[in-house]
């Protein structure tokens, strides 16, 4: 089968190399002529464990192609995938802007029978409004049909998840157009992916509802561990009890200084605005965005008092990236709590694998290291806010040696206090008691 990939950002890319992986005939398509040029030689611009080395193999075995021209795309695929941005307006309702330009784009060189796929999170709705817009804007009328297939890729991991998902949601009324998808994932019946095929409207529910359940569970489990803080009880012992029953499970209950990233926020806002439009307030999910914003601020709150005041002290910060593995700064926790505290007078110093040269682009006054140790250099308190793995093994004899203060505030709760505490260091975490030296 040949597909095309409209979109080649996270999403429409990993999409594109993973099916070319299947054996599938794949173009991507981008109008930005610079990126596709760079995608040709294997050259990808976002960081995601193994993604290079997929794209090549699939370019090398003449499965996965690029292109800048919309008519070759939609020549090329019997199946065409959307895959691009749905960014947030400043209601929070989603953008669908570009969704309707590709739309009107497929609509105007289509030849032939089309299923067009919204891999994008979109709105319920979008289906059918993309269904208007096509239909409307043929020239000539040739059959086509709209299909809701929601991505479910989690930043560090995505090509794991597209190749062994845990379910697959295919949303179309046309026995057609599912017969096509379903051909076209027919290698994870090999390992009996569950697929649940539905109506569009339903499918493109299934995504919203899906991330805003995860984000409430973030949300939950902060502000137990803000409580636990103040009536002396230990979160993570906490949530490993609450995770041990098999209704709640153990993901998504790490406590820390909130979600951030492409998904949760837009998505969470997204569906607020769904609410409101329908006449239906989303009270929980209002609520899980508003705790994850308070969140930040109590980052500031414990940093302010394991300090005993801000103006004048230098805080190194180990990760920006709003979670390892990626190199995503978007929503990122760390950002707004290093602007939040260099407004009030702190120098933040900041190391992050991936993400750093970027980190600094959208946060100038934060001075950039090149290691955990140049970070810690004249520091007052080094934050673990991003658990990349390097990370968790930190030498705390070097750090100790080169830093003004020994305070390590683990927003990540990646230590034992009583591993930190016997270097002489006083170490802050979240929902668990601060623990100092001797």
């Amino acid at each position: 089968m040949q597909i095309s990939v409209i979109g080649t950002g996270y999403v429409g890319l990993v999409t594109g190399a993973c099916f070319a992986e299947f054996g599938v005939n794949v173009l991507c398509m981008d109008n930005d002529a610079k990126r596709i040029a760079r995608l040709e030689k294997g050259d990808v611009p976002f960081y995601e464990p193994g993604i290079t080395e997929l794209v090549a193999k699939g370019i090398g075995q003449g499965r996965l192609n690029f292109t800048a021209e919309l008519t070759r795309a939609v020549d090329h695929g019997e199946v065409i995938f959307i895959a691009v941005g749905t960014p947030p307006k400043k209601d929070g309702s989603a953008d669908l802007s570009f969704v309707e330009e590709v739309g009107r784009g497929i609509a105007g060189k289509m030849a032939s029978y089309k299923v067009v796929v919204t891999k994008s999170t979109v709105p319920v709705g979008t289906g059918a409004f993309l269904q208007q817009v096509i239909a409307g804007t043929q020239a000539r009328k040739v059959a086509f049909d709209v299909v809701s297939n929601p991505e479910f890729l989690r930043e560090g991991s995505a090509i794991e998840d597209f190749m062994r998902p845990n379910r697959v949601v295919i949303g179309s009324d046309s026995e057609r157009a599912v017969a096509l998808m379903k051909d076209l994932y027919r290698p994870l019946y090999l390992i009996e992916t569950p697929f649940v095929v539905t109506d569009v409207a339903t499918a493109e529910m299934i995504k919203y509802a899906s991330n805003a359940f995860l984000a409430t569970k973030v949300s939950f489990i902060n502000e137990i561990a803000t409580l636990c803080e103040r009536v002396g009880a230990d979160v993570q012992t906490v949530a490993k009890g609450m995770g041990l029953d098999q209704r709640i499970g153990s993901k998504f209950l790490h406590a820390g200084p909130g979600f951030g990233g492409s998904c949760f926020p837009k998505d969470l806002a997204a569906l607020v605005q769904m609410g409101e439009k329908a006449g239906y307030p989303m009270q929980i999910a209002g609520a899980a965005a508003a705790v994850n914003a308070e969140q930040r601020v109590r980052m500031v709150d414990k940093i302010r008092d394991a300090l005993g005041g801000l103006e004048g002290t230098t805080v190194g910060f180990l990760g920006l990236s709003f979670k390892p593995n990626t190199n995503d700064l978007r929503e990122a926790p760390a950002l707004s709590i290093a602007q939040l505290l260099m407004d009030q007078g702190v120098t933040v110093r900041a190391y992050d694998p991936a993400a750093l040269e970027e980190g600094s682009k959208l946060v100038p006054r934060i001075t950039p290291c090149q290691n955990a140790y140049e970070t810690a250099r004249g520091a007052d308190a080094l934050v673990l806010i991003t658990e990349w793995n390097e990370f968790r093994n930190l030498d705390f004899d070097q750090l100790k040696s080169v830093m003004r203060r020994a305070i390590l505030i683990d927003l990540r709760n990646v230590y034992e206090s009583s591993r930190v505490t016997q270097f002489g260091f006083r170490h802050v975490s979240v929902g668990r008691p601060t623990k100092n030296p001797g």
